[in-house]
């Protein structure tokens, strides 16, 4: 405990508490695989999961057995017919599935107890029969029929995480294998659960061999459809995903176990420490068009008669109408950003003209379209991101995650208007 404080800073702790009013209630389904479960790390990730439940997030956990049957296959000289539940599960593999998932679960049970958390295994799953598929009959694989969300956010509010096992069972009590990937998704949408959790000993997702911090799920589904975009061991992660996220779930986080304070660097940090998976949250903003050019003009100008905003004109709105972005809702236009990039700087880009109507203040959407501008700036390129504010900095410092730099952070041709327009703006910028 004293060396997991030790490594939290207070700069950490504030960037925790910026989040706790956003998860305050909400509930994450976190997935362990069975090669997270054996290892030396597996106290530090429970420990993390007491910080989310201190902060009144709801936990329930499911786990993976893929480790633990393999050996107990090596031990007893058993062959398995499928190692996570994808493929056809005979009897003999059925039987290490349960030993294997037993435990497991008792490993998680353990070190739980250890933390002073109240935890219980649970048999919330129905399942049915996979049956035969493409002429292979599956056995004793199954897939999920219900979770019994009740029962399990009846456990939750008594304060006890609940342990879901890769094991379900069919109306008539018999017993079929689950893979775990699959189970997490579907418990987080049977609880309409904010974010499914990946714990994995992979560092996240790698497309073409190149980890990806932020991955929107369009990029995801096609670079799905795109045969040997992933390794085969990440495969499973990648299409549950993609599954979770066009399911209604908005954020699904892929990490590494082996990290120190991972579990909490990932949920509470804007760079996170594996793959971010991401729906389309942002389905009210849109590129602004021609027609939009009045609007954007009048939607601003009492901003800059306050002069919270730049000056600007409807030419020069014209001028750079394919930068800007509006939100919308019900075809009326309340918000606006606008993203600069420089030709002779481009890995850095600017977020401009950031603005709510006065009525749609306070709703979270000036933070939905500065954190659309910095997803944007980053698949167009970008490292980092300026913002320049006379009034609003603090929003940008607290909600956004930016911190306050000096003219030297500027590109050339930025730093000549800043000193031409003489509004001693604070300057803050943020690495994307």
């Amino acid at each position: 405990m004293d060396e997991t404080i030790s490594n939290i800073t207070p700069a950490d702790l504030r960037g925790i508490l910026n989040y706790v009013p956003r998860f305050l209630g909400q509930t994450f389904v976190i997935s362990l695989d069975g090669s997270i479960i054996d290892n030396e790390n597996l106290p530090n990730i429970l420990l993390d999961i007491a910080v989310l439940r201190s902060l009144q997030i709801k936990v329930v956990i499911v786990h993976g057995i893929g480790k633990q049957i393999e050996e107990l296959s090596t031990d007893r000289g058993i062959q398995i017919s499928n190692i996570d539940g994808s493929g056809p599960t005979d009897p003999a593999t059925l039987d290490l599935a349960i030993r294997a998932s037993s435990r497991a679960s008792h490993q998680i049970l353990e070190a739980l107890t250890q933390t002073g958390l109240k935890c219980a295994i649970t048999n919330s799953v129905r399942s049915t029969p996979i049956g035969v598929l493409k002429g292979v009959d599956h056995q004793r694989s199954g897939k999920v029929d219900r979770i019994d969300a009740e029962f399990l956010n009846h456990l939750v509010a008594q304060n006890i995480i609940p342990i879901i096992q890769p094991i379900g069972f069919d109306r008539n009590g018999h017993t079929l294998r689950i893979n775990s990937d699959l189970l997490a998704i579907e418990t987080a949408f049977a609880l309409k659960a904010t974010k499914a959790i990946f714990v994995t000993e992979l560092e996240g997702l790698q497309i073409d061999g190149e980890l990806k911090r932020q991955l929107p799920v369009g990029i995801l589904e096609s670079k799905l459809a795109d045969n040997g975009s992933f390794e085969d061991k990440a495969l499973s992660k990648a299409q549950h995903a993609l599954t979770g996220v066009k399911g209604g779930i908005s954020r699904i986080h892929i990490l590494d176990g082996n990290i120190h304070d991972g579990l909490v660097r990932e949920v509470f940090s804007n760079e996170g420490v594996g793959t971010l998976v991401y729906g389309n949250e942002y389905q009210q903003i849109r590129q602004a068009q021609r027609s939009d050019i009045t609007r954007i003009y009048h939607l601003t100008s009492g901003s800059v008669e306050k002069d919270e905003l730049a000056r600007r004109s409807i030419e020069s709105i014209e001028s750079e109408i394919g930068n800007f972005y509006v939100y919308e809702i019900d075809g009326n236009l309340i918000g606006c950003v606008l993203i600069s990039q420089f030709k002779e700087t481009p890995g850095t880009a600017e977020i401009n003209a950031l603005f709510v109507h006065s009525l749609h203040q306070r709703q979270g959407i000036g933070s939905k379209l500065a954190n659309f501008a910095c997803l944007k700036a980053l698949e167009n390129g970008s490292n980092q991101i300026l913002a320049l504010s006379t009034q609003n900095f603090s929003f940008f410092q607290s909600v956004c995650g930016f911190r306050e730099t000096d003219i030297n952070a500027l590109p050339e041709s930025r730093r000549q208007a800043y000193q031409q327009q003489n509004r001693q703006s604070k300057i803050l910028i943020k690495d994307l």
